[in-house]
């Protein structure tokens, strides 16, 4: 289909498809001073990270390699506070990062993805562009700024972008499945199970992708190869609750859910 003529085919996404956004997949590529409003218990977190950078510097003070293992340090910890939920903390640790090296690319859209998880969505897009201002060749920040379209209804924009970091990376499977939710929302499915096949190619993250395509089937009204899909991700995904902080383990769930869904439809 030739993008020019993609507009016309955008339809109003239901309240069943728009419930699958948050499946999307965003991948970490790769602070202002504490924030006053934060909380007692993230102050304490983020002194003790403070300590540690402070033990970690007294090793081996004049080191430039220190200084990089410091902020190798500080990435590390600002993405796992980020998968914590604690993204004041992420937000204040990539900002450090940002401060000490502001031609970072990566650390831009990292930060924009934490924002982007904490609902703060004018931030999320302005640490998208910037990122790609700094390195237009960074086919993760496409995926994150095209991530945040496809959220606020601008499907063509989201289309595009995740054409131009597939063009970057044909191997970004996050990529690929990302565009087969936008294009199932649309309900284009043909194109949505186009997506999830080329994903299946590159061998990861193939319990995500049976998820999708499974539930792109079921929407589409095959409902032999969607039941098929589901079994075959819930044999990749790992088991546990709805509340658990891992996305393989929430996916799971849902996996279960529309499993339920399908064979007991009036449940």
């Amino acid at each position: 289909m030739n993008i020019r003529t993609f507009a016309s085919q955008t339809k109003k996404t239901s309240a069943k498809q728009s419930s699958q956004r948050d499946n999307r997949t965003s991948r970490p590529t790769g602070a202002n001073r504490l924030n006053p409003d934060l909380t007692p218990a993230t102050t304490r977190r983020w002194y003790r990270f403070g300590k540690k950078l402070q033990e970690s510097h007294a090793v081996c003070p004049q080191s430039s390699f220190n200084r990089a293992a410091q902020s190798q340090l500080l990435r590390q910890e600002a993405l796992g506070q980020a998968q914590q939920g604690n993204f004041e903390v992420a937000v204040a640790l990539f900002s450090e990062l940002i401060e000490q090296y502001p031609d970072s690319a990566s650390d831009y859209s990292n930060r924009g993805l934490v924002y982007f998880q904490g609902g703060q969505f004018e931030a999320a897009i302005a640490d998208y562009n910037r990122a790609i201002e700094l390195n237009p060749l960074l086919d993760s920040a496409y995926n994150n700024r095209a991530n945040y379209y496809a959220s606020q209804g601008q499907f063509l924009e989201a289309i595009l972008d995740y054409d131009v970091a597939l063009d970057l990376n044909p191997a970004n499977v996050r990529v690929w499945i990302n565009q087969g939710i936008t294009f199932r929302e649309l309900e284009m499915y043909e194109r949505a199970l186009e997506s999830f096949e080329l994903a299946l190619c590159l061998g990861r993250l193939e319990g995500h992708i049976y998820a999708e395509r499974g539930r792109t089937y079921h929407l589409w009204g095959d409902w032999n190869c969607a039941l098929a899909d589901y079994r075959r991700a819930i044999e990749h995904l790992p088991e546990a609750g709805k509340q658990s902080p891992n996305p393989s383990a929430r996916l799971r769930h849902q996996v279960e859910g529309w499993t339920l869904e399908l064979l007991h439809p009036s449940v």
